[in-house]
């Protein structure tokens, strides 16, 4: 199926652990889930907030041990992601969830890196991998973490910052996003999910991100709007992820039209397409769909996500995407059509 090209910028590799391939790796690494079948697992897909997504996020992550499991995974998203449209993938991973079972950092960046590497010959797909900070864990282990990296940092371009967002002001995080910026690394971050319109501000002035993840509250304060639409601030925004867990009660009531509408630079994302019911094609359809955007508002959307992308070292690769869409012809997209 033809799909409009994009890039995926917000996307969590563990949140792309579909049921099927939790069971299997489960059964391979010893594990014993608490549900009888696949089924069961779905079922469990029932969120009221963020936290209750995070609870069963890493609980699921017990059945990721190995390289070859960490390979496996990424190599599966890269498949979906290519037959959904995706030309360009910017992939987040969280160590300190894996570091806190016992799996090293090393084991995760080799695994998703042997994925990563083939992507292109293999799915059409470039990549850059993400490492993010889990904000509900300390300060200090998140230099820790950085420290811990230094030896993968040729795989990795930036660092972000995720996990449960209320109460974990980006601010505390200043020290390793200095250290971080210091090394090289490109700088993203969660902000304005379920937290305050004024965590993207610090997200922005404190930390020094280039891209905000989610932003959605930003509409909450003119004036940072104004800000973020004077410096083409890109928004990685994720609408079927808002839904589920009660961002937004409908994808009908999300305020993507009025987002574009005043001059942000919004993209789309599928966050963590297992858990949320879609991945980038998908949430390309439901916006589509629920919202109303017609062909151009979803070109500008796709343009948006390379333009986003950090491809500044390859500017002939972006410029190759964008004549991409450009090019399209919704007409030979039966979802989009």
């Amino acid at each position: 199926m033809q799909q409009l090209p994009k890039a995926e910028l917000h996307l969590h590799i563990e949140g792309t652990l579909e049921p099927e391939l939790a069971f299997a790796l489960a059964a391979r690494n010893g594990v014993e889930l608490p549900y009888a079948d696949t089924e069961a697992l779905r079922k469990a897909y029932l969120f009221s907030d963020l936290q209750s997504f995070l609870d069963l996020y890493y609980g699921l992550m017990a059945v990721l041990r190995t390289e070859e499991d960490f390979e496996e995974l990424t190599d599966a998203y890269l498949a979906r992601a290519a037959a959904q449209g995706v030309r360009h993938a910017e992939i987040f991973f969280d160590p300190q969830a894996h570091s806190a079972r016992g799996v090293p950092i090393a084991t995760v960046v080799e695994g998703i890196s042997r994925a990563l590497e083939r992507s292109e010959q293999r799915h059409g797909i470039s990549t850059q991998l993400i490492m993010c900070f889990l904000r509900d864990e300390s300060a200090d282990s998140a230099i820790r973490t950085l420290e811990a990296a230094k030896p993968h940092l040729h795989r990795i371009a930036a660092v972000g910052l995720d996990s449960a967002e209320a109460g974990h002001p980006p601010s505390k995080f200043r020290e390793v996003y200095a250290a971080a910026g210091a090394l090289g690394l490109r700088k993203v971050a969660h902000a304005g999910e379920e937290g305050p319109a004024a965590y993207v501000r610090e997200a922005l002035d404190i930390l020094g991100v280039e891209r905000i993840d989610h932003g959605l509250r930003s509409m909450e304060d003119p004036e940072l709007v104004e800000q973020l639409v004077r410096d083409q601030v890109p928004l990685t925004l994720c609408p079927l992820s808002n839904v589920r867990l009660r961002a937004v009660d409908t994808l009908e009531e999300h305020p993507l039209p009025q987002m574009m509408a005043a001059g942000l630079l919004c993209t789309v994302n599928s966050d963590d397409p297992a858990y949320f019911g879609g991945y980038a094609g998908d949430t390309f359809r439901a916006v589509h769909e629920a919202l109303g955007l017609g062909h151009e508002e979803l070109r500008t959307l796709a343009r948006n996500s390379f333009l986003a992308a950090f491809l500044d070292h390859d500017e002939e690769r972006r410029a190759r995407y964008l004549a991409e869409v450009d090019a399209y012809e919704f007409e030979s997209d039966p979802d989009l059509g």
